[in-house]
């Protein structure tokens, strides 16, 4: 039987297969490997992060598939290792016989030290949507490492013995399915843990609600400033502020982005009206996390925008999701919403999973010099309004 999960928009798949995908995403962070079969079921492979590789992971990843690995690197990430046609997806590298865990990590990471010259004669094939190496790509992406993956084909397909290979070598195996279906699986699986009440400078009267997947996982805040539910509970929208958490602009004061100004100034545009909702989603990054972001801030220090850094790295110019805030607003029953925002993709993310934003409230403040450019390209790159 399918799991049973809150939200009837949410997958049905086999039970447990949650902590089986949570399994495998702390395997992959701390370096070790984990067996994945293809939606097709007609391909499954023993896969690793590529920035975690060493000598001893290697052998051990040829040893227990019986193949050589390529290695799986998003399109773009192809496109500045081997200039040429790469459209987009997912896109495999053969690797020399002579490549060790140095030349790969740095055909992976841009800031790992000069990227590898590949010769001419090396093959960058693109991989179909269903491969097992773009699985192997999202499930890296949600353990926050580079999306670059070393994929070892195994030579069978059928779910047993996949099953007693991973027993006899105490692997994680997931199903493709199961990768697909985890975002919004864990969404739908957000229930409030706690509430407190936490006076802050500009309201005293202010709550904070923890909200966590119910079989654990990342945990996301809402700030409740006032008394919205009394907005709620008239049918009037509540004044909303989506704000992914970043530890440099929110805490240090970083003058390279407006994190900490929107932060701010959201609790305080919501203090002057009495009430509002402030979600404090664990997105860092644009939910690349904290050390991608650190290491797209290298590269933007080189010379890219912060779009082109990203991608640069291998993600999208904007990795976050909309599914667990438009649950958590569900929760606390503010399915109409006056959003404070800049970017209309917020405004498109929430009616998609079926919160009306009734009004788009402007948010922006001034710049400095070490801002500049970095809110230049998000107007120009990103469409916002400022």
């Amino acid at each position: 039987m399918p799991a049973k999960i809150n939200s009837s928009n949410a997958p049905a798949i086999r039970p447990g297969a949650l902590k089986s995908v949570e399994r495998a995403l702390s395997e992959l962070r701390r370096g070790g490997q984990v067996l994945i079969r293809s939606r097709s079921r007609e391909a499954a492979a023993l896969v690793m992060a590529a920035e975690m590789v060493t000598e001893d992971s290697l052998a051990t990843l040829g040893r227990l598939a019986g193949s050589r690995p390529t290695l799986a690197v998003t399109a773009r990430r192809a496109a500045a290792l081997k200039p040429g046609s790469h459209p987009g997806g997912v896109e495999s590298v053969a690797l020399p016989a002579a490549a060790d865990p140095d030349f790969i990590r740095r055909l992976a990471d841009p800031t790992a030290g000069p990227t590898p010259a590949l010769a001419s004669t090396v093959a960058i094939l693109p991989e179909p949507e269903e491969s097992v190496a773009a699985t192997a790509l999202a499930l890296i992406k949600q353990a926050r490492l580079i999306p670059a993956a070393l994929v070892a084909l195994v030579g069978h397909t059928d779910f047993d013995p996949l099953r007693a290979m991973a027993q006899a070598n105490d692997l994680v195996l997931v199903d493709a399915t199961e990768v697909a279906a985890y975002p919004q699986l864990v969404a739908a699986r957000l229930v409030k843990a706690c509430e407190a009440r936490v006076p802050l400078a500009d309201i005293e009267e202010t709550r904070i609600a923890a909200f966590r997947p119910q079989d654990g996982g990342v945990e996301h805040l809402a700030i409740l400033i006032g008394r919205p539910e009394e907005k709620i509970a008239v049918g009037e929208p509540v004044l909303v502020r989506l704000h992914s958490q970043c530890f440099t602009g929110d805490l240090l004061g970083s003058l390279r982005c407006d994190c900490g100004d929107q932060l701010r100034g959201a609790i305080q545009a919501m203090a002057a009206t009495g009430t509002g909702i402030l979600l404090y989603l664990a997105q860092e990054g644009r939910d690349i996390g904290l050390v991608n972001k650190l290491r797209a801030y290298q590269l933007q220090d080189l010379g890219l925008d912060t779009v082109d850094a990203n991608e640069h790295l291998g993600f999208d110019a904007d990795e976050r999701a909309f599914a667990p805030a438009a649950e958590m607003l569900r929760q606390l029953g503010a399915t109409r919403v006056r959003l404070l925002t800049n970017n209309l993709d917020k405004v498109a993310g929430l009616a998609q999973h079926g919160i009306e934003v009734v009004e788009r409230v402007a948010h922006s403040f001034p710049t400095n010099r070490h801002n500049e450019s970095y809110l230049a390209t998000k107007a120009r790159r990103s469409g916002h309004l400022f």
